[in-house]
């Protein structure tokens, strides 16, 4: 009577088997292969973990185009853990070319500029051709550079009277109506105000 209820109690979980696809465990080998010690091979890593959204209560309708995605592997520094490139298994598909998930992870990559390197889904992979497509991916972020967090265009100030987060606001009327300004979020109790030039 005991495992019946033990049963009824387990969680609904269970391991996921294979973590790899096929290709993505074949791909995984020869990267590993390749970089040898240079670079660290990390599989399926969200792009939330990667990259985050500036001034997150300005840009809300960004969140739903990187949720619950990932990236297929993630190369980094093994000392630093700084990610140095993006590799991303790109499925075929008829007639209409890339699909548009494909073109969003590769736009994040470039605008934030770490070389997102797309190979080709298939059983095997040469590494001649892999390093093709890594030369292709760092030709396609030329002169970008990486976009950190340490950008002050990328921050939302403070409350100058509370220190509480401020919130971009337009004023709705008066001499400045149509403006932008920095407002607390704790408004109306926190008439704390940054001006934006």
């Amino acid at each position: 009577m005991s495992e019946t209820k033990a049963e009824l109690q387990r969680l609904p979980y269970r391991l996921r088997e294979p973590f790899l696809a096929t290709t993505e465990l074949s791909l995984f080998h020869v990267l590993s292969e390749l970089m040898g010690k240079r670079y660290l091979v990390c599989p399926k890593v969200a792009l939330n973990d990667i990259f985050y959204i500036v001034r997150p209560n300005e840009n809300v309708h960004f969140f739903n185009k990187f949720f619950r995605k990932h990236v297929d592997f993630l190369l980094c520094d093994p000392q630093t853990l700084t990610p140095a490139f993006g590799v991303d298994i790109v499925r075929p598909i008829a007639k209409n070319g890339a699909r548009e998930s494909d073109i969003f992870t590769e736009k994040l990559f470039v605008n934030a500029g770490l070389p997102l390197v797309c190979v080709p889904s298939s059983e095997s992979y040469a590494p001649a051709d892999i390093i093709s497509l890594f030369q292709i991916a760092v030709t396609k972020i030329g002169g970008t550079a990486a976009l950190r967090a340490d950008s002050v265009f990328d921050s939302v100030p403070n409350c100058p009277a509370c220190g509480k987060m401020m919130v971009l606001r337009i004023r709705r009327s008066g001499a400045n109506n149509g403006k932008k300004y920095y407002g607390c979020m704790d408004s109306p109790r926190c008439a704390g105000v940054v001006a934006i030039d």
